[in-house]
């Protein structure tokens, strides 16, 4: 049965809440109570500094984050009906490539346990967006990853002021990057409502944390790789922001 406007935009506001909310982590697999009232709270001293409930989160979260947006890149190239669409796609599969290698290289170095799975939230992002086609896929998905995009922005941003471990530090660089840039390619198909975005980034409803969190990864599983796409010629670095027109 075909989903009507008003059910997708439902659908889309209850899964607004993005990346930004909930400890996501797996505190039995690690060894460690789940004290989760503090995230300051040091859960590990490494030989890279200390190690945060909120460093360990933060991980976990680019992680999930490229488990449902480097699918959703790749529908974008393929269904996207503009070259602008289908670029956003390109950088969405090149930079979550690239922020999930680092994930999975420094995971095992800070004893943290990745998802093999995003989050059932992230899950309806992606099924939200796969029953849409033409004009209607290009603007729902924009919607979703800039909405969720521009939440991640402040988090990356405290864990890089606040992170006394060198490899969260790293990858907190390297996350910064790879958002602006995402936000900047999104901004480019000229299909974001800044009003409805900045909206809903700050004023997401509340859903269960089980709804928040990707589930835990069988015992023994293989970690999934994202993979490296080297035959797209993508830069998803730091882009330079376009000067605003001036008045004469």
């Amino acid at each position: 049965m075909p989903v009507s406007r008003n059910t997708a935009g439902t659908v889309f506001v209850v899964g607004a809440l993005g990346l930004t909310l909930a400890a996501l982590a797996y505190p039995a697999m690690l060894g460690i109570e789940n004290t989760a009232t503090n995230t300051s709270r040091i859960i590990a001293n490494t030989q890279y500094g200390p190690l945060t409930e909120a460093d360990r989160d933060f991980v976990v979260k680019v992680r999930a984050a490229g488990l449902w947006e480097y699918p959703l890149g790749e529908m974008a190239m393929q269904r996207g009906t503009t070259k602008e669409m289908k670029e956003a796609g390109e950088h969405l599969i090149v930079g979550h490539a690239g922020l999930d290698q680092m994930c999975r290289k420094i995971a095992p170095e800070l004893n943290i346990t990745l998802p093999n799975q995003a989050s059932p939230q992230q899950q309806q992002f992606v099924a939200t967006v796969d029953s849409k086609n033409g004009k209607e896929f290009d603007s729902t998905a924009v919607s979703i990853m800039r909405v969720t995009h521009g939440q991640i922005f402040p988090t990356i941003a405290k864990i890089r002021a606040s992170t006394e471990n060198t490899l969260v530090r790293q990858l907190a660089d390297l996350a910064n990057d790879t958002v602006l840039d995402h936000i900047t390619v999104l901004e480019n198909t000229d299909l974001v409502n800044y009003d409805q975005v900045n909206f809903q980034q700050t004023t997401p409803p509340k859903l269960p944390k089980a709804e928040l969190t990707p589930p835990a990864p069988q015992p023994g599983s293989p970690v999934v790789v994202l993979t490296p796409r080297p035959d797209l010629d993508v830069n998803t670095s730091s882009p330079t922001p376009a000067p605003s027109p001036t008045a004469e």
